[in-house]
């Protein structure tokens, strides 16, 4: 009898914990998705666009319509990033994209993008238009360094021909963006990956990024002190960047 009284409650034990497993892992993906909607990229960059997210047992997939090719991978980055994800499926497809690609649409969507993941320039402020891979900026800096730096990270955005930097400087002109905007993890690691990959000087790095309460890691390999320097100049310049560990070797 008191043989049967034992198997009794393991097999109870065993119920109870089958019961708890898909209990815990829809919690997480329930995590995983809010988490997702609420991120910084997702409510500020991709807002606009119609993206479902769906999470079983921590892989995911993305579906829906984006506006702009780069929205793609931008979702992915932030979704990756998240704790409890293992996978991402992304099925997102931009809106009404040209059978042929425009290198120079392009290569002004990859400048907008840089300048705005930035926080010392003024992509808000700054127009950009491209000819024949020339990038012309217009608008408003707040400084000639500024301007400077903004025709810096211009020119090294993979393509850019030259730069013709027509801004002019305003002194007293202020960054809508307060000191005190909480960016979470996520979103700043898909902001960093982006903005390696953008700029020539980094893009074939190949660099892992971890970010842990705004400190972001860098991993990889550098071919030179120039390049590993670089790369932690980029990613301090980053929205929501509080300090850079580079981890990088130089091979």
């Amino acid at each position: 009898m008191k043989g049967k009284k034992t198997i009794s409650t393991i097999l109870t034990g065993f119920s109870l914990l089958a019961l708890s497993v898909p209990a815990q892992a829809s919690k997480t993906d329930d995590r995983i998705e809010a988490s997702a909607r609420q991120s910084y990229v997702f409510k500020t960059y991709l807002r606009s666009d119609d993206i479902k997210i769906h999470s079983r047992h921590g892989a995911v997939t993305l579906t829906g319509v984006v506006s702009e090719g780069f929205h793609k991978s931008l979702a992915e980055d932030t979704v990756s990033g998240l704790p409890g994800v293992r996978s991402v499926d992304d099925r997102l497809v931009v809106k009404n994209a040209p059978v042929a690609v425009n290198p120079d649409l392009l290569l002004r969507d990859k400048v907008k993008v840089t300048l705005q993941f930035h926080r010392s320039v003024r992509a808000d402020t700054t127009e950009v238009d491209v000819k024949d891979g020339v990038v012309i900026l217009r608008g408003q800096a707040g400084s000639q360094a500024q301007k400077d730096l903004t025709t810096e990270y211009t020119k090294d955005v993979e393509g850019v021909v030259e730069v013709r930097n027509e801004m002019t400087v305003v002194t007293n002109s202020r960054h809508p963006r307060t000191a005190g905007e909480k960016i979470d993890d996520a979103s700043i690691t898909a902001q960093v990956k982006t903005t390696l990959l953008y700029h020539r000087s980094t893009s074939a790095l190949n660099t892992k990024v971890k970010t842990t309460r705004g400190v972001v890691t860098l991993f990889g390999k550098a071919k030179s002190a120039a390049e590993l320097n670089l790369a932690t100049k980029l990613t301090n310049d980053v929205s929501g960047v509080k300090k850079v560990n580079n981890r990088m070797v130089i091979e």
